[in-house]
């Protein structure tokens, strides 16, 4: 009980005091993703120089825990490479299907926060949101 507690508080303070909600001057990538179906609406914004994210950012609107969501990514990609944080969002799409190791849960720090959403179906959206734009706009595939 404990645990979950503790999970809840990160994405309480993440949700109530974001660091990385606001638009970002000398963003050089860019990418809107909405999530239709509970209107979560997120712009994220990068600079990426020399294959490093240096600086990140979101704006938009939606529920608590897609908002969380994206400020816990940010926390974790800024100042990783962009095949990194790559790395790290697919361990978090596979921690959100409930296919991860201790190991990897410890690699995503605070976004192990979300473990939990992978029991909540109409949640797991709201919880990607972010990550799947992030994944889309380093790639630049749909």
């Amino acid at each position: 009980m404990e645990t979950r507690s503790f999970y809840n508080d990160i994405l309480t303070d993440h949700n109530l005091r974001p660091g990385h909600k606001h638009s970002l001057p000398g963003a050089n990538m860019e990418l809107r993703g909405v999530n239709p179906s509970c209107g979560d609406d997120i712009t994220l914004q990068l600079r990426v120089e020399n294959g490093i994210i240096e600086d990140g950012a979101y704006v938009g609107e939606g529920c608590a825990i897609s908002q969380a969501s994206a400020d816990i990514m940010l926390d974790l990609i800024i100042g990783r490479s962009t095949e990194e944080a790559m790395r790290l969002g697919e361990i978090f799409l596979r921690m959100i299907k409930g296919r991860i190791t201790e190991e990897e849960l410890e690699e995503l720090e605070e976004a192990g926060a979300l473990i939990d959403i992978s029991h909540m179906p109409a949640r797991v959206k709201c919880a990607v949101l972010g990550w799947h734009t992030m994944e889309t706009l380093l790639t630049g595939k749909k």
